[in-house]
């Protein structure tokens, strides 16, 4: 009944299903495309434009320095620890392309969340820029890491370039702190190594693990989703059919503010775009707005990939707005709820209309979304092709159209599980494939899906899950803590702010600073809660368990009134 349901549901031009057995693996895409695109550009940063033939080369210098210079094998991890500059894309398919596995890691992670990763993914090197080697120093020797490359952020700038911003970046604004690593070697050492080195491409199979990608999953700490050859090429495939009616091979220019370690950059920019043979600007801090507008001024781009904050900051911009979208044919939103005001306005700006989709981590990560030429705001579109969608209720019987309930996803970009943990890959994909999204929704008769709620009480800021279970085992660390909770509550700016409520130990006096300093020291900057507020108690369920829900509410009601 529901593949039968699915099947008329696409616009003319979107076929209901793509081959996800197509390519054996990611390096046969990598392959043909650089081969098919060799002199179109494929990513530019700070001026510099790699195109798809160059980005073969150093792809393979890469490769031939891990095969020839260390003891890595095929299925060995390497964490690759780098925002959006030209080196992420040579490292990753250099990595790929050497059989190895990929495991993202944000650049912004403090040094405790690094050694959890780089633990649990039992990573064997390390690519990590230089602002953040010296956290890599303190974590590196309680890993199984062994090899560690440098990068600059002008790494791949023309000499006379590179030295200049480098040296700004590290002497003027004094981004880089001092570090020690004794055995590490510069990212532009390996290219030199490994330049014109015979490589012996990997030929994994579609089953064997590409990219472990970490989330909390539906609940709890960081696990690794395992994402395999098939996931992603599937992914990319199902990408390409909805957009390809808009989106035309080796012509396009995309923005890319979103960075690349995030699952959604990550297969949309270099997958999907890889896939179709476009041209990638890569923003290397969408913090700052007015450099971003000014890059965004050099080029007549026609795709723009950003989530709900950044629509709202730019459409804010005075000089944003006298930008020239003459060809932009697609806004694609992602990563945290659309909300109606931000896509009014972003339309009356530039004259797109933005295309919300959904996904997870865990389908690689792509699930659904809003065909560009049938857009209805405030849903999350149709199932990408080959994808089927239904909504269960607590006892996981399937409901009707309309009905609310837990959405579950079952496609070829679902994941194959998570990383070293059968218990918790359980709890959410069952025997058929079917993954339980933890999200609660609706699918109307028309087929378009409505996210209604969250079934957990995961927060999202600006688009990236955070766990309360990580940000009140962080506080419970803090001497003077009884008791804590954190919980998000609605804030325009994005999304979800965190609040946290702390019960002091009898006779301890806490501050805000305190709580302050002791969070910035320990989680990454988004995951630093807004508003802290002290308590004599928390509203517990009768054996103890603290009941965010009932917090939640308190806050809402506040804002209400």
């Amino acid at each position: 009944m529901i593949e039968n349901f699915w099947k008329d549901k696409y616009p003319a031009g979107i076929a209901a299903d793509i081959d996800p057995d197509q390519y054996p693996n990611i390096q046969a895409v990598l392959k043909e495309s650089c081969q098919r695109f060799a002199d179109k550009p494929a990513f530019t940063n700070l001026g510099k434009t790699l195109t798809y033939g160059e980005l073969y080369t150093l792809s393979g210098a890469f490769a031939a320095w891990l095969q020839q210079h260390t003891d890595l094998v095929p299925g060995d991890r390497i964490a690759v620890q780098l925002p959006n500059v030209l080196q992420y894309p040579v490292a990753v398919f250099g990595a790929i392309r050497a059989g190895l596995i990929v495991v993202n890691t944000n650049p912004l992670y403090t040094a405790r969340e690094m050694e959890h990763q780089f633990k649990d993914s039992g990573a064997k090197a390390l690519v990590c820029l230089a602002n953040m080697a010296h956290l890599a120093q303190a974590v590196v020797p309680r890993t199984a890491v062994k090899h560690v490359i440098v990068t600059e952020v002008a790494d791949l700038l023309p000499p006379l370039k590179r030295l200049l911003v480098n040296a700004v970046i590290k002497y003027v604004k004094k981004m880089v702190p001092a570090y020690h690593l004794p055995h590490a070697i510069p990212f532009n050492d390996v290219l030199r190594k490994g330049h014109g080195q015979p490589v012996r491409d990997a030929n994994p199979t579609s089953a064997d693990v590409a990219v472990l990608q970490y989330t909390g999953g539906t609940t709890g700490v960081a696990k690794g989703a395992m994402l395999t050859h098939r996931n992603l090429v599937a992914n990319m495939l199902q990408c390409k059919a909805v957009m390809g009616s808009n989106l035309n091979d080796g012509c396009e220019i995309l923005i890319t503010p979103l960075p690349l370690y995030h699952i959604y950059a990550f297969t949309f920019h270099c997958m999907a775009t890889m896939l179709a043979g476009n041209h990638n600007i890569l923003i290397s801090n969408p913090r700052d707005l007015p450099a971003m507008v000014k890059e965004l001024s050099k080029w007549k781009f026609s795709g723009f990939v950003g989530l709900n904050t950044l629509f709202v900051a730019l459409c804010n911009n005075e000089k944003f707005r006298n930008l020239d979208f003459s060809a932009l044919k697609v806004t694609l939103s992602g990563g945290m709820a659309l909300q109606l005001a931000a896509a009014e306005r972003w339309k009356a700006v530039t004259g797109c209309s933005i295309c919300e989709g959904y996904g997870m981590t865990e389908t690689s990560p792509v699930a659904s979304v809003n065909p560009a030429e049938a857009i209805q705001i405030g849903t999350i579109g149709i199932p990408v092709p080959s994808t089927l969608c239904k909504t269960i209720d607590d006892e996981g019987r399937e409901l009707g159209f309309g009905e609310i309930g837990e959405l579950c996803i079952r496609g070829p970009q679902v994941m194959k599980g998570y990383w070293q943990r059968e218990d918790a890959t359980a709890e959410v994909l069952d025997d058929e494939g079917w993954l339980k999204t933890g999200d609660i929704a609706l699918i109307q008769p028309d087929g378009y899906m409505r996210i209604v709620d969250r079934k957990k009480d995961m927060i999202l800021v600006s688009g990236f899950n955070v766990y309360p279970n990580e940000l009140e085992d962080v506080l419970a660390g803090l001497p003077g803590v009884l008791q804590c909770a954190a919980i998000g509550i609605p804030d325009e700016k994005s999304g979800e702010l965190i609040k946290v409520f702390i019960v002091p130990r009898p006779g301890v006096t806490l501050t805000k600073e305190q709580v302050m300093t002791h969070m910035r020291a320990n989680v990454t900057a988004y995951k630093v809660p807004r508003t802290v507020e002290f308590r004599d108690s928390l509203p517990t369920t009768n054996v103890g368990k603290i009941l965010r829900r009932e917090l939640r509410d308190e806050e809402l009601k506040k804002l209400a009134r």
